[in-house]
């Protein structure tokens, strides 16, 4: 049998390529303990104790992200807060009508060009954004109630490399799928 130093170079694995293990098989899969699943369990479970922490506040959970975008300066218009909320035009519009309903940010139109529009926090706004990180530190803690902090730092390492595995992968069947739609026009 040959080393995989003594394999012709292109038998041998790529190391910018990591080897891709099979862990889920068609005949053994249960989707109660697949990665989808449980992502998408905390994800609710976090989401609708968000929503109940931040009630108090004036809040939904759909409002303290734009709330938090706008106060840390990560979007100054709805193109862009949509970006950085991943939200089409029309939902960031509905949700900016309900936060301009609630003195929570208004739309100020540009002065240099009369086509931009601005976002910019309310006074009321920023307060309210100001309580949100408080927030969501408490619900998070709470979800990690049990963890030491060498196992939180390794599940944030872990959710990094399965995120970037996310973007390398599906982002280039995203690309294909694109690129096989405009070859088909």
């Amino acid at each position: 049998m040959s080393s995989p130093s003594n394999r012709p170079p292109e038998l041998c694995p790529s190391p910018l390529v990591p080897e891709v293990i099979e862990f889920y098989k068609p005949q053994t899969y249960s989707s109660q303990v697949s990665l989808g699943y449980l992502m998408r369990r905390i994800v609710t479970l976090l989401s609708q104790e968000l929503d109940h922490a931040m009630e108090p506040h004036g809040l939904t959970n759909a409002q303290w992200l734009p709330l938090m975008k706008l106060s840390a300066g990560q979007a100054h218009t709805a193109a862009e807060l949509a970006r950085c909320c991943e939200l089409d035009a029309s939902a960031i519009t509905r949700l900016l009508d309900r936060l301009e309903d609630k003195a929570l940010c208004q739309r100020i139109r540009s002065s240099e060009d009369r086509r931009v529009v601005n976002l910019a926090l309310t006074e009321e706004g920023a307060r309210a954004a100001s309580v949100i990180p408080g927030v969501l530190c408490e619900a998070q803690n709470r979800l990690l109630s049990g963890f030491s902090h060498a196992e939180w730092e390794q599940l944030k390492s872990l959710l990094q490399r399965l995120l970037d595995n996310a973007q390398r992968e599906f982002s280039a069947s995203m690309l294909d799928l694109d690129l096989d739609s405009k070859e088909k026009k």
